[in-house]
């Protein structure tokens, strides 16, 4: 009897783990949500209360589950949900031997928001070849900001959206990264990595940031076991406050290295600005 129960315990926890290997190698990763989160920001001006922003980041087309036809699927699924603007994160490629930047930005130029189309680059994109994807996006309408600032108008109001140049890339100190943004304006900063945030200081209302991908792998009582970070968990995913100042990383769309996602589906994060 002692015998029989062990092997049915060995049975199910074969089936238990067959069960979870599939859906973190299969399911999950293919799993598109959209993630609504609403925001009370500091600094932030009551005309421009409820303005919607879709962040997506790291796509990483090409990899497994996501190619072009996955690409225009989320598209599809960005515009419906009707954003005020569209952010993108960064992290649009694998390599040169993957999808090729072109048929991305022709993909991404469906986009559709009142406010425009606004991008930065991310470490794969520099890697790759950041002046061909830059160029390819803004061929297609997709406003890139390379340490540089642009003025929006919504509402009556103006705020500004900062993008500043990917941590591998980077060149030059935060302070004069900021000093790009326009006076006297609410500023949006997006970047690739979430690591700058915590020298950015009061000034932004808001940081957003992708390139974790929230661990890709999320576990009961161990949490997120693989961040890529300086700062581990710190700033892996979501809503982070700290000392008043807002940071929101999204946990983006692909995978890199291995193609599992478990507790962390690829979203789209829509975010309601208060």
């Amino acid at each position: 009897m002692n015998a029989a129960w062990a092997r049915r315990a060995l049975l199910l926890l074969f089936c238990l783990g067959l069960a979870l290997a599939v859906d973190a190698f299969w399911i999950e990763p293919a799993r598109l949500v959209v993630n609504r989160q609403e925001l009370q920001l500091p600094n932030w001006p009551s005309p421009l209360s409820g303005l919607r922003v879709a962040l997506v980041s790291d796509l990483h087309v090409g990899s497994r589950h996501w190619g072009l036809t996955q690409l225009h699927e989320l598209v599809a699924r960005v515009n419906a949900e009707q954003p005020d603007l569209i952010l993108l994160g960064g992290d649009y490629v694998v390599d040169a031997q993957h999808v090729a930047a072109e048929p991305i930005a022709e993909e991404l130029g469906q986009l559709r928001a009142p406010l425009g189309v606004i991008a930065v680059l991310g470490n794969h994109d520099w890697w790759t070849d950041g002046p061909r994807i830059r160029t390819a996006f803004e061929a297609h309408g997709i406003g890139v900001l390379d340490d540089e600032a642009r003025r929006v108008d919504a509402r009556g109001e103006s705020f500004c959206v900062l993008g500043l140049r990917d941590e591998y890339a980077r060149n030059r100190s935060v302070s004069w990264q900021l000093s790009r943004a326009l006076p006297g304006l609410p500023l949006l900063v997006l970047v690739h990595e979430p690591d700058v945030f915590h020298e950015l200081g009061g000034q932004p209302s808001l940081t957003l940031a992708g390139h974790t991908h929230g661990g890709q792998v999320t576990l009961p009582w161990l949490g997120r076991l693989i961040v890529p970070s300086r700062f581990g968990q710190r700033y892996a995913a979501g809503h982070i406050v700290e000392n008043g100042r807002h940071l929101y990383v999204t946990t983006g769309v692909g995978t890199s290295i291995l193609p599992v996602r478990f507790g962390v589906p690829p979203e789209i994060a829509l975010l309601t600005l208060r």
